[in-house]
């Protein structure tokens, strides 16, 4: 049987997120520590433990059909790598970063500057997009010394808490790009593969939907039952279901969690009481 193959990047935040998604879809792994090929007990699937800047060109050459993978890693070497999905985790910005003590009003004040960064590709289509020419050093790792030691002027790099920038002396000036956590495809992927990424993409479908939802159970007075209908919006229309106390009845619905507070605030001016609220590991559509 054909097995797909998936690379994820072998240590670090990324993995861990990686790792979870792959649990929460129903997928268990038989991984052993230090492994760098581990197969899927219960689905046909075989997971390679990569460099996360080496990912893209396994996906070009086809060594692994698809990869969770942060977005900004193949902005900067992923061309012509198509995303099948963003997975809303690992979430991080590309920033210019200059000293707290410069002054910096537009991307105009990049021109001439040196900047040190580890991904040109990203930086040189920014600059060229703003029309600004500046001269770039490529360091792999510690870019946020640079300009301690009069290497660079600039820095763009990877941006998650802004915590080692406030270390190194640094703020941020401007977001480049904001990233997450994508499923890429290999160009050379092959149709039985396809088939299995398929049924892989409708779990984790159904996964992410649920993460961003939340299942609200209430009781309302049979009078209000109306109002609160038109406050929950439902995956079709919520559930009404009578209560055994006569003139109450119970409603079930679905709400996005971003609304959370919004809508408990709507429901209870509406007459809803006990109101409870719970997570949702899938939904199918």
């Amino acid at each position: 049987m054909s097995k797909l193959k998936i690379a994820i990047q072998k240590s670090g935040r990324l993995n861990e997120d990686s790792m979870q998604i792959l649990k929460d879809v129903g997928i268990s792994i038989d991984n052993g520590k230090d492994q760098l090929k581990a197969s899927a007990k219960n689905f046909p699937l075989e997971i390679f433990y990569l460099r996360n800047g080496d990912i893209p060109q396994y996906l070009k050459d086809g060594v692994v059909d698809v990869a969770i993978i942060g977005e900004n890693v193949l902005i900067e070497k992923g061309n012509g790598i198509t995303i099948s999905e963003k997975l809303g985790f690992s979430t991080c910005k590309v920033s210019v970063a200059v000293p707290k003590g410069v002054k910096y009003n537009s991307v105009k004040d990049l021109e001439g500057k040196r900047i040190a960064t580890s991904y040109p590709n990203t930086v040189n289509q920014f600059l060229e997009k703003n029309g600004v020419t500046a001269n770039l050093h490529i360091i792999n790792g510690s870019v946020e010394i640079a300009p301690n030691i009069g290497l660079a002027d600039a820095i763009v790099d990877i941006v998650s808490s802004g915590s080692t920038l406030f270390k190194n002396g640094l703020k941020e000036a401007e977001v480049i790009l904001k990233s997450e956590a994508v499923l890429a495809v290999s160009p050379q992927i092959s149709d039985d593969n396809q088939a299995i990424l398929d049924k892989l993409q409708f779990r984790l479908q159904s996964v992410l939907k649920a993460r961003q939802s939340r299942y609200v159970l209430l009781n309302a007075p049979n009078n209000k039952v109306e109002d609160i209908i038109n406050i929950l919006p439902g995956m079709k229309s919520p559930t009404v279901l009578p209560l055994a106390q006569e003139g109450w009845s119970s409603i079930h619905s679905v709400i996005n969690k971003n609304d959370f507070w919004e809508i408990i605030d709507e429901l209870k001016l509406n007459g809803a009481e006990g109101i409870l609220v719970c997570p949702i590991d899938n939904m199918v559509l």
